[in-house]
């Protein structure tokens, strides 16, 4: 995550699960997240989190808000790890974090003052992990620090000062995760590690006469013994290995107690660990009723696809959900079944990039939309619509692309068919399979009659990715029928031991869970073009879906060099050369009579389609551009669009300039050369901000002036309209509408921005009315967000 909390409130109705806030304070990607729990078990109120800009901040509740309480300020590297409690009055809060700077802070905090008390060094060593809890019967804080030395150290704090006791040995790798819970009369620390392994270790008072006690020929268990003083008496405890947990076959990332809660008016402790590993599974262990020995009881995970593992997990609060992070940056839930509490089943969770989104497209109709981003995959949203109930969401419901390469650029050619282009030199087509179609419309409520298209019956069941392959290969249902079930398990070759993921048909009421997303929702890929010789920058498609104009990273004039590409025959038709470096995005004007591209060389140019015979294919030529002597932009240009009439075209740059541009001085119908013809219709407006992303609505303001969205580097996105004055003599000024404040923008630069092609909200009963407009952004910030506007409201 980069620069921001997200917080996902897990309820017990299906349809609240979404996210509720985005907490913007750090600069840099956020390591770490911590609920800071109370002694009595009440609800949490505050939030402490670290990241790589090497602070602290805690968050408060204030008004059902969390609000940035403090910064703590004082280490010198990355924040890896933080834990806190409050001490017995629930005033003092106490806080321990780890850096990389080889460092343990040690921090108190009453009201907004905090302060450092204590700096524990580690050399050359770095502490992975760090849990507070209070030594038991006592309110005396322990600490416990897990780090790459394979050693857990104990600190007990005593004259307020932490002081190590002692270190426990046991694991033969780094340390990954420690947490401490209490039963009873005693505290258990759980520790996991790179070497497979969980521990569990006991700490409990050891009286007097335990203590005199000295059998010899009696098996007991090694024990580590100190002393403290707690409220001018000394205590004695114990600490030993109570279990070690062997069931991960690969690297231990995450241990977490199942929390305490309150039933029948009293505080319930239940002995349940939850551990998650880079095996793909998590297991839930509770030590037997009868015996004690600690066992697993249920193991839950993904079947397939391409991940690495879990690097962390949680419970709810009441133990009946569990919630993993996966290495690739998504969300898996499971719950578990009332009528047999060893059976957990997937369930619907928020999902998304887990790196900068790039380009995304709405379909023609306005039902969905369609992301690309550096996290080489493609990913299609839908508002989820369920019956009886009136609440519209929106989830991922189809991963068409999963690719190998970073993706940059999308067009949709049809409402379900599209081209992507990624760091590589082909652009690749995409057509949706036979069961996306039906799940879309169970999923989102629309008629099936109103889905399909022509040859539907021809269209594949779906499509799966060969062993080391990029390309999606379509499955048909004899594919699916000729699996061969009974040899899977057979290794006769080396093919064999790389087995293709099959495709398993599935049909959907809600939204997929991850593991479906990963293998299950690929889209066929149905065709590639070559042509270019770099990689892949912008693509876009004309409105009568006939045309793809592409252009690929350069340096020089012969690779800046736009192909176009014919829909119909898959044939390169045309190629337009005029810049000499990239062309960051092409815009098709509305009534396909133009084609406009921006640089990086800070020109743009304007190709006009030639009037032809239908049955030909369409020819462009050069109608206008800008050069060093004409160019208004002084730095790269980095987005356009057109108004809906096609009559004017908007740029945004890196300078803060955006400009409309237009025939202000001419009909079209007036000879003269074209260049002296184009020229700015509105004044030359200053964003404040790198500008890097422009959208013009199809759908007018009421007083029948263009409504522009613009998006800027620092994340923030502002909405202008804009009126071409009725005197040719004057020039418009702006009028801002819109301005997103920090809990609405991305916390990086903007990307895209594209408005939806009509009125009305998608999923909703409003969605062909004038009165709402939705707006699509993503940026940097692994973002994809969708606005409501009130169209009357501007």
């Amino acid at each position: 995550m980069l620069r921001t909390l997200i917080f996902l409130f897990l309820l017990q109705a299906v349809g609240r699960r979404k996210v509720l806030a985005t907490l913007n304070g750090h600069t840099d990607r956020v390591n770490c997240v911590q609920w800071i729990c109370r002694r009595d078990g009440t609800a949490e109120t505050e939030l402490i989190s670290g990241g790589t800009d090497k602070l602290l901040i805690v968050w408060e509740i204030q008004n059902i808000q969390l609000v940035k309480c403090i910064h703590l300020e004082g280490h010198t590297d990355a924040v890896c790890a933080v834990d806190a409690l409050y001490q017995t009055d629930e005033l003092n809060l106490l806080i321990a974090s780890a850096a990389s700077d080889s460092t343990v802070r040690i921090w108190t905090k009453k009201g907004s003052e905090a302060n450092c008390i204590q700096t524990l060094q580690f050399g050359n060593g770095f502490v992975m992990d760090v849990c507070l809890s209070f030594l038991p019967a006592s309110d005396v804080p322990v600490l416990a620090c897990g780090g790459d030395d394979c050693k857990i150290n104990l600190y007990v704090q005593q004259n307020g000062q932490f002081q190590k006791m002692i270190i426990l040995h046991g694991h033969e790798d780094w340390i990954r995760g420690i947490e401490w819970t209490v039963c009873g009369e005693d505290l258990f620390l759980a520790s996991c590690a790179q070497d497979c392994l969980i521990r569990i270790w006991k700490v409990h008072a050891k009286s007097m006469q335990s203590l005199k006690i000295n059998d010899d020929d009696s098996i007991r268990l090694k024990e580590d013994i100190f002393t403290v003083k707690n409220k001018n008496a000394e205590t004695t405890y114990a600490v030993t290995l109570e279990s070690v947990l062997a069931g991960h076959e690969n690297w231990v990332y995450a241990v977490h107690w199942q929390p305490s809660f309150f039933k029948d008016g009293s505080i319930h402790q239940p002995m349940r660990l939850l551990s998650a590993s880079m095996d793909k599974t998590m297991i839930l262990w509770a030590p037997d009723d009868e015996s004690g020995v600690w066992l697993e009881q249920v193991r839950v995970g993904e079947v397939g696809g391409n991940t690495l593992g879990f690097f962390d997990c949680q419970f709810s609060s009441d133990g009946s959900m569990i919630l993993a992070h996966a290495f690739h940056g998504a969300l898996h839930l499971w719950k578990q079944t009332p009528a047999n509490k060893k059976e957990w089943t997937p369930e619907v969770v928020i999902s998304g990039h887990y790196n900068s989104v790039q380009d995304l497209q709405w379909d023609p109709e306005g039902e969905f939309i369609i992301t690309v981003g550096s996290d080489q995959t493609t990913r299609l949203f839908a508002p989820w619509k369920r019956k009886h109930q009136t609440e519209i969401t929106w989830h991922e419901i189809a991963r068409p692309q999963v690719h190998g390469y970073d993706i940059q650029c999308l067009a949709m050619i049809g409402r379900f068919q599209f081209v992507s282009g990624a760091d590589e030199k082909v652009l690749r087509v995409f057509s949706a399979p036979k069961t996306f179609v039906e799940n879309f419309g169970n999923i989102t409520g629309i008629l099936m009659e109103n889905l399909y298209f022509n040859q539907a019956t021809d269209l594949p069941e779906g499509a799966t990715v060969p062993a080391l392959g990029l390309s999606n290969k379509a499955i048909f249902q004899g594919d699916i029928a000729a699996q061969p079930a009974e040899d899977k398990d057979k290794f006769n070759s080396i093919s064999d031991q790389y087995p293709e993921i099959y495709f398993q048909p599935l049909i959907l009421t809600e939204p997929p869970t991850e593991d479906h997303l990963l293998q299950n929702t690929l889209w066929p890929e149905v065709q590639k073009l070559y042509g270019h010789g770099y990689e892949i920058f912008c693509v876009a498609c004309n409105n009568s879906k006939t045309v793809i104009a592409s252009a690929c990273k350069a340096s020089k004039k012969e690779h800046a060099a736009i192909i176009l590409w014919s829909t119909t025959s898959w044939k390169q038709l045309q190629s337009l050369s005029f810049h000499n470096l990239t062309v960051t995005q092409l815009a098709f004007s509305p009534d396909d009579k133009f084609l406009l591209a921006v640089s990086r060389d800070r020109n743009w140019s304007l190709w006009k389609n030639q009037d032809k015979p239908s049955h030909l294919e369409p020819v462009f030529s050069l109608f206008a551009y800008t050069d060093k002597n004409t160019a208004v932009h002084s730095r790269i240009i980095w987005s356009c669009d057109w108004t809906p009439d096609s009559k004017y075209f908007i740029t945004g740059s890196r300078d803060k300039k955006v400009v409309i541009w237009g025939e202000c001085d001419a009909t079209r119908t007036t000879e003269g050369r074209a260049l002296d013809k184009i020229k700015p219709c509105s004044t030359v407006m200053d964003a404040g901000d790198s500008v890097t992303a422009v959208s013009i609505s199809q759908v007018l303001a009421p007083d029948k002036s263009y409504i522009i969205a613009i998006g800027l580097e620092c994340g923030k996105i502002n909405v202008y309209t804009w009126k071409q004055c009725e005197e040719k003599s004057t020039l418009n000024d702006w009028t801002k509408c819109l301005e997103t404040d920090n809990s609405q923008s991305h916390t990086l630069a903007l990307k895209r921005l594209r408005w939806r092609n009509c009125g009305g909200r998608a999923g909703h009963d409003d969605q062909n009315s004038s009165e709402w407009l939705q707006l699509a952004s993503c940026g940097a910030d692994h973002f994809v967000k969708i606005f409501n506007i009130n169209r009357y409201a501007l």
